[in-house]
């Protein structure tokens, strides 16, 4: 089923709301369900095309997390998801997204990490190593 971006029809009180634009529906509005990039032992992509013949690779399960330390970058497997700002559940279902707090293993032992890419949309996990976990 499609994810339509554009207003109801209806209005809060029940009315019928006129179209604001030069037609009702549109490709252009047309949307679709969130990855949700689960945490998983293996890395799973699905590439999908998208609006003007782009393509857009998509994240399905995550093992993996590029991870920078200063100036450098490390990829570093994921142990777990620590919090997410985005939505409760999100931790506790193991869910990526970008702002999530995971904790990753650097030269065998746990540190924290915020994601900074969406892997949804970019296909891959990019975290920001936490000031704290450096020292």
């Amino acid at each position: 089923m499609a994810i339509y971006h554009m207003r109801s029809r209806r209005k809060e009180t029940g009315g019928l709301r006129h179209s604001l634009e030069r037609c009702d529906k549109k490709l252009a509005w047309k949307g679709s369900e969130p990855t949700n990039t689960k945490l998983s032992d293996e890395e799973e992509r699905e590439t999908v095309r998208v609006r003007g013949g782009n393509i857009k690779v998509k994240l399905k399960k995550a093992a993996k997390a590029a991870v920078s330390i200063g100036s450098k970058t490390v990829v570093a497997p994921i142990k777990t998801i620590l919090e997410n700002r985005a939505n409760r559940e999100f931790a506790r279902s193991n869910i990526i997204t970008k702002g999530a707090l995971i904790e990753v293993e650097l030269e065998g032992k746990p540190a924290k990490a915020v994601v900074t890419s969406r892997p949804g949309q970019h296909g891959v996990v990019q975290a920001k190593l936490l000031e704290e976990a450096k020292s």
